[in-house]
């Protein structure tokens, strides 16, 4: 038996709009548990000053407060000056104690004084080294300059290698003879380091010297000399 029903009574056909409805309901409820804010009806301070009454019972306005007025600026007085007819009267000071003339001994300090002696030259010294052989001579600059010439020719030797190289020309020299009459300080300027190693092989079998003198005391003399490397 089929059973009966009415089509007016069916639920099934206000089933989406039932649950529209409900889906507003429940969405409104989470609303209002959500933004449900409580107070409390008393407010209490910890602060003492805060919770106590204002004496004041009315604000003055800011415009209306009366501030106090700026001080007078006085003027300095008039000094008068009154003269003093009184003498003056100086006072003098005297000491306690008597001044005793005592005298101060002085003290003799020995003093040295230390010649400084310029820096002489073959021109300006007063006695030239004085080269083996020359002691004797009366005029040993003249002495010196001739035995130097000598011992330069006699152990003169013209180096192979210059002469393949057909290196020549001037060596100017200076040495100086110093304090003990050793002879030291080489100076030279040539065309080529061969030659002035000739020459210094030369200047070093120079043999001792006296040394030269300036207000009787030893010093050093340079002494400058050309020699010339020349090819026959």
């Amino acid at each position: 038996m089929k059973a009966k029903k009415k089509e007016h009574l069916k639920l099934e056909k206000q089933s989406g709009l039932y649950f529209a409805i409900g889906m507003a309901l429940i969405l409104g409820l989470v609303y209002m548990a959500l933004e449900w804010k409580t107070f409390d009806t008393e407010m209490a301070f910890n602060d003492p000053g805060i919770n106590k009454p204002d004496d004041l019972q009315t604000e003055i306005p800011p415009h209306l407060v009366i501030s106090p007025p700026p001080p007078k600026i006085q003027l300095p007085k008039v000094i008068e000056i009154i003269k003093n007819d009184a003498p003056e009267v100086e006072t003098f000071i005297e000491a306690s104690e008597p001044i005793q003339n005592t005298s101060i001994p002085l003290i003799d300090v020995p003093f040295e004084e230390v010649e400084t002696i310029p820096d002489v030259t073959w021109v300006t010294i007063e006695e030239v080294p004085i080269f083996p052989g020359c002691e004797n001579s009366n005029d040993k600059r003249a002495c010196f300059q001739e035995m130097m010439q000598k011992h330069i020719r006699k152990n003169f030797n013209y180096p192979k290698n210059a002469i393949d190289m057909n290196l020549q020309g001037k060596v100017y020299l200076q040495f100086t003879v110093q304090k003990d009459g050793s002879v030291g300080e080489l100076k030279m300027r040539s065309p080529h380091k061969i030659l002035d190693d000739e020459v210094s092989r030369i200047i070093s079998k120079l043999p001792q010297m006296q040394p030269g003198k300036q207000r009787d005391r030893a010093v050093k003399v340079p002494f400058s000399i050309p020699i010339t490397f020349k090819l026959q």
